[in-house]
């Protein structure tokens, strides 16, 4: 009989995605030996205020970023579903549909030490095991009480530290440099290729291309 399939989530705005979150996903496809990991991008984030570019610029890059890996799926199931976007939902939309599958949550330490924020987050650990990137050379992230004080299951990412940040990457292009300048150490070729040809981040914004 064939073992369940291992599958990773990988959510985030990716505004837009670089090495260091193709780093994490190669990390987490290795470490937690997946059969597949989704690449989630934000509809609407609920915890961020600022204006991201369009669905469909990010979920074009994340797709870029993800080329030449097999395992990597886009997943659009946030940017599909109106109304804020709560990751317990995505969960329980994605594992009606799977219910074999065995689900691994990639998050950062950041984000673990946030998690009591999170709706439903009670729930989320019951049904996900979460995978926390950290520096390979710091001790584990410790959660915080009320996270503790539930069982739940948790596995170390150990990440070398990257310097890249989709912040500093708005930044240079809102500058008015091209994206090029930063590949290949923060952004892939393809995904550079992609913002210089579409203007992204740049004043005023660039409207959303149409749908095919």
């Amino acid at each position: 009989m064939s073992s369940a399939p291992r599958i990773g989530l990988f959510g985030g705005s990716f505004d837009p995605p670089h090495v260091a979150h193709i780093a994490l996903a190669r990390t987490a496809l290795e470490h937690l030996r997946l059969d597949e990991l989704h690449w989630i991008p934000a509809g609407q984030p609920w915890q961020k205020a600022r204006q991201l570019a369009s669905g469909t610029h990010r979920a074009a890059m994340v797709q870029a970023a993800a080329c030449g890996e097999p395992r990597f799926v886009l997943d659009r199931s946030e940017l599909d579903r109106p109304g804020p976007s709560y990751t317990i939902d995505t969960v329980r939309a994605l594992q009606a549909e799977r219910p074999e599958a065995e689900w691994f949550l990639v998050i950062g330490a950041d984000q673990y030490l946030r998690l009591s924020s999170w709706r439903q987050w009670q729930e989320l650990l019951l049904r996900v095991t979460l995978a926390v990137a950290g520096r390979d050379t710091a001790p584990p992230t410790l959660p915080p009480h009320d996270v503790s004080a539930l069982p739940h299951r948790m596995e170390r990412l150990p990440m070398a530290p990257i310097d890249a940040s989709s912040t500093a990457i708005r930044a240079h292009l809102a500058a008015g440099r091209p994206a090029a300048e930063l590949e290949p150490t923060i952004l892939t070729a393809e995904v550079a290729r992609y913002i210089d040809r579409h203007g992204l981040y740049r004043s005023p914004p660039t409207p959303e291309p149409a749908r095919s």
